[in-house]
């Protein structure tokens, strides 16, 4: 059992080159990447902890990994993860989930970005990392990850991202600084749908799209034909109430300076979210463009899906596996070890039988092999 276990690590990372030349290689180097998986999950947060998490499980290795050398110290770990190539170490990942986990077609597949605070060197004046990472919220697993070069932003690695990804029958919802037309059109060409937030700073998008609703809206949307959907939500003392209206009305859509531009556009969008709590009451307007027929009431789950991003991976990352107290800076190390916390979370998510959340499931492969063995199956 435990050599399945292990198989079905290797037959998906086996393709990933060794990056170590000469005589540097005392350890065989799919046992390095077994170690670090299994240690990952178990709790590991670190190559020292890796290193820890080998030495103390070493017979329990030993009965399906060869070890020549014994467990890698945590430089070679570190030194090993920081020359690995991220982008051939993504391609692994992405091989391995479209392998094991079929997308439930029309879920929302939520793309965001986040820092890992502490993964700065200011000695080699290198500034943290940030990741674009892409959220299947229905299956609840992360699908893919890209870096965002130093000298860059989102906008340029949510398409490459998007190219790698098998998005056909889903919706992708990105913030504001996703509504780019290039971003638009990658979408529209691998089969998804987008609905994608208007801000003020996209000039006449915004303004035009601002302008047909409140004209409307000052005659209660009696003019075109809207689709209309709201939600009341109450709890910890706060009352949310979110309505949406989406018209697919084409005189509309030319009204819209340069709509051409946008690949696929089909539908715009008005959501008003007001929120109570005593006596404060906040409203927010925000409005969106989606290739989506004018149907508010999927528009708006869509939307309310897409937070599940921040909820159920960037929450998680920090608290269960204190991505932000990180402190992993040389070379691809903190590129790869965030690869390595996805790998871990998306196998603990995927193991539905054991009670409490990601930092109990760790605990509990670290404490039980078998336990783990029933993780790495999944």
């Amino acid at each position: 059992m435990e050599e399945q276990g292990a198989e079905s690590i290797g037959k998906h990372f086996q393709g990933l080159q060794d990056p170590r030349t000469g005589n540097a290689k005392q350890h065989i180097f799919i046992e390095i990447l077994i170690i670090a998986i299994c240690a990952t999950i178990c709790g590991a947060d670190g190559w020292s902890d890796i290193e820890l998490y080998g030495k103390n499980k070493k017979a329990w290795l030993k009965t399906f990994l060869e070890l020549p050398k014994g467990i890698p110290s945590h430089d070679t770990f570190g030194r090993i993860f920081g020359l690995i190539e991220p982008e051939e170490f993504q391609a692994r990942f992405l091989e391995w989930i479209q392998a094991i986990e079929k997308l439930t077609k029309g879920q929302v597949i939520a793309i965001d970005g986040k820092q890992l605070r502490r993964s700065h060197d200011r000695e080699d004046g290198k500034a943290a990392i940030y990741m674009v990472s892409a959220w299947a919220t229905a299956n609840q697993l992360v699908l893919g990850q890209r870096k965002v070069d130093e000298k860059s932003n989102e906008i340029t690695a949510i398409p490459e991202l998007l190219k790698v990804l098998d998005i056909a029958g889903c919706i992708v919802t990105i913030d504001a600084i996703g509504t780019q037309t290039e971003i638009a059109k990658t979408i529209v060409e691998q089969g998804g749908d987008y609905l994608l937030s208007v801000k003020e700073n996209q000039g006449h998008l915004f303004e035009d799209i601002q302008y047909l609703f409140e004209a409307d809206a000052a005659q209660e949307f009696s003019q075109g034909h809207y689709s209309y959907a709201k939600t009341v939500n109450k709890g910890h003392g706060r009352l949310e109430t979110r309505e949406c209206w989406a018209i697919d009305d084409e005189e509309y859509l030319a009204y819209l300076r340069k709509h051409g531009q946008w690949s696929g556009l089909t539908s715009i969008v008005r959501m008003v979210t007001r929120r109570e709590m005593g006596e404060k009451v906040e409203t927010q307007v925000s409005y969106f463009i989606s290739s989506l027929a004018a149907d508010a009431r999927v528009i708006l789950k869509a939307k309310r899906s897409h937070w599940k991003i921040e909820n159920q991976l960037h929450w998680v990352l920090d608290i269960a596996f204190r991505e932000d107290e990180s402190r992993v800076r040389k070379d691809h190390g903190p590129e790869n070890l965030a690869v390595l916390r996805h790998l871990a979370l998306n196998l603990l998510k995927n193991e539905k039988t054991a009670k409490g959340g990601i930092h109990a499931k760790r605990l509990q492969a670290g404490w039980n092999n078998d336990y783990l063995l029933t993780i790495l199956s999944c």
